[in-house]
């Protein structure tokens, strides 16, 4: 089953480290990975997609909560979410096929951002299905190049979910004199 997960992390360094090798300690492909600023600059968002069965991802999303720098955690499955991915893509496409090209775009809301002698560079924000389903019309004009930034998701409305923080109300801080977090062992 396709998991996003949102957790809520120190802004500090190490920490996007520390994430990605607990789930490559346990054999999890990470689909997408993207982390962001908040409204806070103390911390940061990271959105991670996997594909893993329900009982080995709880597991991991409780490990997930226990690092140090990890204020909370989310796994958005079962709630009401949005989520948001965003590609750029360079289509080789002759200035006769153009308009085709442009209609497409507009049925799938994107943008033409750069238009060249040979290419017209297309900006496209939605789900990922959404995306490959442009990335595949595509495929007949040539895609030069494709840079997508990952999945980026939040809960629709004020929804409680599988908040995996401790019920503590104030904000984990972490001290530089602090030892490091011990590595966690695969399982």
């Amino acid at each position: 089953m396709r998991h996003v997960i949102s957790a809520l992390v120190m802004n500090e360094p190490g920490v996007l480290a520390n994430v990605a090798g607990m789930f490559a300690a346990r054999g999890f492909n990470i689909d997408s990975l993207v982390v962001g600023r908040t409204e806070n600059p103390e911390l940061s968002r990271m959105t991670i997609v996997v594909t893993a069965d329900d009982n080995t991802l709880e597991q991991v999303r409780k490990q997930l909560a226990k690092l140090v720098p990890v204020v909370k955690v989310r796994d958005f499955a079962g709630t009401a979410y949005i989520e948001r991915d965003l590609a750029l893509i360079t289509i080789g496409v002759a200035p006769e096929q153009r308009s085709q090209v442009i209609e497409i775009v507009n049925l799938f809301r994107g943008k033409v951002v750069d238009v060249g002698k040979a290419s017209l560079m297309i900006e496209l924000a939605g789900t990922e299905e959404k995306i490959e389903a442009f990335i595949e019309l595509m495929k007949p004009y040539a895609i030069k190049e494709l840079a997508r930034t990952g999945v980026i998701a939040m809960s629709r409305g004020t929804q409680s979910g599988k908040d995996e923080a401790p019920a503590e109300t104030k904000q984990r801080k972490r001290s530089i004199d602090a030892p490091a977090a011990a590595a966690l062992p695969p399982s």
